[in-house]
């Protein structure tokens, strides 16, 4: 479900804050909430939390937010630093942002059968690493190559110096998985998953970037194609398309 923000809609979610805690047994049997989302049509890191509710098969439901209004009350009160993603999780009365902790937070809570993560040592430490490499690495520099792009006045320095991240960064990727299907074991999770959002809006601010990456990066290539056929991240990226669609 999507909808649009409102101050209205904003004072409606407070009340979830009053929401008692479910214990595992009473989550397994009532489980019936909705956890709300606070997107952005195009900003990729709300959506690599919306693919982990979809991989998890949780019901949830987006609220977009502006730029603007990320900014100020009522938003604030959900996300003291005014940026996007933020979750309200009526099941666990929690409201959270930053989309690693939200992410860590959801595989943590719901991936009780690690579909999409591993329980063992060293395996879960490592998609924790890599976790932590797409929110240090691949977030920042793509973003500031995106917010550079944006700008009526090109700053050349600026677009070489982040696009020559993006390359840095995707070379790792590709490395690691060379002779590999998965950064991390034998199956895809919540790691491999959130990098997608990052190197599709890369299609936004590059389509040369674009071409040069999936010729000089077969690896990284491949690997988006295998996750761009599941389901749950077909599903959420028609879900971004048809939002973008709106602005």
């Amino acid at each position: 479900m999507i909808a649009s923000s409102s101050v209205y809609q904003f004072l409606v979610e407070r009340v979830i804050h009053e929401t008692p805690v479910l214990s595992s047994l009473q989550f397994e049997i009532h489980r019936t909430q909705p956890i709300t989302l606070y997107s952005h049509e195009i900003g990729p890191n709300p959506w690599k939390v919306a693919i982990i509710l979809s991989a998890l098969e949780l019901e949830y439901k987006t609220i977009f937010v502006s730029f603007e209004e990320v900014k100020q009350y009522p938003f604030v009160d959900i996300n003291p630093n005014g940026r996007l993603p933020a979750i309200i999780d009526p099941n666990q009365g929690v409201t959270l942002w930053e989309s690693g902790a939200i992410i860590q937070y959801l595989i943590d809570t719901y991936d009780l059968s690690h579909k999409l993560s591993y329980d063992n040592i060293p395996d879960k430490y490592h998609t924790q690493q890599w976790l932590h490499f797409q929110m240090s690495g691949q977030g920042p520099y793509y973003g500031q190559l995106g917010w550079f792009k944006r700008q009526d006045e090109k700053q050349s320095i600026a677009i070489k110096r982040y696009s020559d991240e993006v390359r840095r960064v995707t070379g790792v990727l590709n490395k690691v998985l060379e002779g590999c299907q998965w950064l991390v074991g034998d199956k895809c999770t919540y790691t491999d998953l959130s990098f997608v959002p990052g190197q599709e809006i890369l299609s936004l601010l590059s389509t040369d970037l674009v071409t040069e990456l999936a010729s000089e990066f077969p690896n990284v290539k491949a690997w988006m194609t295998r996750m761009k056929k599941r389901a749950d991240v077909r599903k959420v990226l028609e879900e971004k398309r048809q939002a973008m669609e709106q602005l």
